[in-house]
């Protein structure tokens, strides 16, 4: 092939990049991937807020719905349409002509592969195309898909996260399999517990490559609300997540099935699990269909509404990382029950900032609605606010964004 001249290359730049990307120069390029995008809440806080500190953001995957436009945060995204045909015409032609080598290595890689060959390419090229500092991956079990980044110079960092640790690999032999052959090759790891790392040595991650950073939360947009909790009315105690085995809702309600024998006034809302057939089930088996109310999925703001308006936030999981619905709830002032799973003894103190319970343990999570039905005024009070104290010094999102570009720095300068 025809080597192209410089000025011709550079004409091809222009007419396919966005200008901003021609200025990103010496700043650290950080993609962050779930292969959605926008992600979940707290990833995009990660994100608004390392693009705020000045590092260039590069969003890749499916474009779900539009994102509010931020400064150094660049999309190089497709939708379900037409725009997936494009981004292949795009970029299969651009690395052809300015990355012909890069371009060729892939395709080795990618013809190797089980799955559909046009999807991976579409996945994939953006990203050799623009080649980022860092490949943050968020999602672990997606780590065999982009260990490939490594060969063109790019660091692999993998977020350990809840289900993709703690069960995912022990419900799935093959994943644990994949685990424990690839983890060693990861430049860097971001847990979000104590916890969680160790379970992630199990695998084969190395301890020295792990770095803690917990989970932050943007503290002036959740002002602490000192509640008048009021025991002389029923004890309102909510519950959110997906109906799935390891929220532990089977428990939850068996323990609202004692509160009821022991005449405790209560009303328990479950958010995400409106039309779950067991859960249905068990409520009516209890006959508490006027103290149990299930709710479908809900907007943050409508969550932030339902935790307010809550006397307790109670987590009966099985397992966990940190439950972010339990850091909203001790930000908000409303007090936590939590199961002790996980990374969740690093977040609470029981009976100093919430109460912790055994898991599995629905006499347990009983005996902790009934004693914080029983509190006085001040003593709840006292409680959600050494909550809130705990989250500011912990659980900020500073904190969380210091931390990851300190992560960040350490990947780069191979410190780890």
């Amino acid at each position: 092939m025809k080597v192209l001249s410089n000025r011709t290359q550079t004409f091809i730049k222009k007419c396919f990049q966005k200008i901003d990307i021609e200025i990103l120069g010496k700043t650290i390029k950080i993609a962050i991937y779930t292969g959605l995008v926008p992600s979940t809440t707290f990833i995009e806080r990660l994100i608004q807020g390392l693009a705020h500190n000045g590092l260039h953001i590069y969003l890749f995957g499916l474009q779900r719905r539009q994102s509010i436009p931020l400064k150094n945060v660049f999309h190089f995204t497709y939708t379900k349409t037409f725009s997936k045909l494009f981004i292949l015409i795009k970029y299969s032609f651009l690395l052809t002509i300015l990355k012909a080598r890069d371009k060729r290595k892939l395709d080795v890689f990618i013809a190797n592969q089980i799955k559909n060959s046009i999807q991976l390419k579409i996945k994939y090229y953006p990203v050799l195309y623009h080649r980022p500092d860092i490949f943050h991956l968020q999602w672990a079990k997606s780590i065999a898909d982009w260990l490939w980044v490594q060969e063109f110079g790019i660091k692999l960092i993998v977020s350990l996260r809840g289900a993709h640790i703690n069960y995912s690999p022990i419900a799935n032999p093959e994943l644990a399999v994949v685990y424990k052959n690839l983890f060693p090759k990861v430049d860097g790891f971001h847990a979000v517990s104590k916890a969680i790392s160790e379970e992630a040595i199990k695998y084969n991650a190395v301890k020295s490559k792990i770095h803690l950073v917990y989970s932050g939360l943007e503290l002036e947009e959740m002002p602490f609300q000192l509640k008048k909790f009021d025991e002389s009315k029923p004890l309102a105690i909510l519950s959110i997540g997906r109906a799935h085995w390891k929220k532990g809702y089977s428990y939850a309600l068996d323990a609202m099935n004692l509160l009821e024998k022991d005449t405790i006034d209560f009303n328990y809302t479950l958010v995400g699990v409106e039309n779950d057939e067991e859960l249905l089930y068990k409520r009516s088996q209890f006959k508490l269909e006027n103290k149990i109310t299930f709710k479908g999925t809900l907007s943050f703001t409508e969550i932030v509404k339902e935790i307010r308006e809550a006397d307790v936030l109670l987590l009966s999981s099985v397992e966990e990382g940190i439950a972010n619905v339990v850091l909203e709830s001790m930000a908000l002032g409303t007090l936590v029950i939590s199961t002790d799973c996980g990374g969740m003894n690093e977040v609470i103190i029981d009976c100093e900032n919430g109460f912790l319970v055994p898991v599995r343990d629905h006499e347990a999570i009983a005996n902790a609605l009934k004693k914080v039905s029983e509190l006085t005024l001040s003593t709840y009070q006292q409680i959600t606010k050494a909550a809130r104290v705990t989250i500011e010094k912990q659980h900020s999102s500073e904190k969380m964004n210091s931390g990851m570009q300190t992560l960040y720095q350490k990947i780069l300068n191979n410190k780890l």
